[in-house]
């Protein structure tokens, strides 16, 4: 499906009732369902599915094999790796049915998810956050937080250009990319981009 707004490929199946902004590509075999808001900009890649209410801001990416379910907020220039995983009931069962009790999960600004990662459903990730592949989280993550591992935990700090901060005496960092300079607050175990 070709049209003015947003390129879908013949494959894709986009049900009722969505919004999806102006230069949005959605490949092969995705499923896009209905009440689901889907920002510009946006690359949904092959085999995925975008599940009811769900919501994308401006320029995620969203790569092959993603599950996007319903309680899933995306703010803008999110990535989403290869066959990660949200969750969005915390104890399923199949003969229960849990329609109604989703939580919601929100990945702030800048943030993002490496391949294989599983985000367990209400544990929020902050503004440019960085999970390594394979990481699965269990809590809430800072803004700026490097995490990885099983269960992930917290091993760093990262730029909003995704590369590790080296703190000086002083607490301050420049990333090697951007220039910018970023504070560590020690008592508040926080980061924040001061130029």
């Amino acid at each position: 499906m070709d049209n003015e707004m947003y390129f879908a490929h013949e494959t894709a199946v986009i049900d009722k009732n969505c919004k999806i902004g102006k230069d949005t590509k959605i490949w092969h075999f995705s499923h896009i369902m209905s009440d689901c808001e889907i920002g510009e900009s946006c690359n949904i890649g092959q085999n995925v599915v975008v599940s009811p209410k769900v919501k994308l801001g401006k320029n995620v990416k969203v790569q092959n094999n993603v599950s996007i379910y319903t309680g899933v907020i995306c703010d803008d220039d999110v990535f989403l790796g290869p066959s990660m995983v949200f969750t969005n009931v915390i104890n399923p069962r199949s003969a229960v049915n849990r329609r109604g009790q989703y939580e919601e999960t929100i990945v702030k600004k800048g943030a993002s998810i490496g391949a294989n990662a599983t985000i367990v459903c209400g544990n929020n990730i902050g503004e440019y956050a960085l999970i390594g592949a394979g990481a699965v989280v269990t809590k809430p993550i800072k803004p700026y937080a490097l995490i990885v591992g099983n269960p992930a935990k917290q091993i760093g700090w990262v730029s909003e250009y995704g590369h590790r901060l080296d703190f000086d005496k002083n607490n301050e960092a420049i990333c090697l990319e951007s220039g910018q300079k970023y504070v560590l607050n020690p008592e508040k175990e926080s980061v924040k981009r001061v130029i």
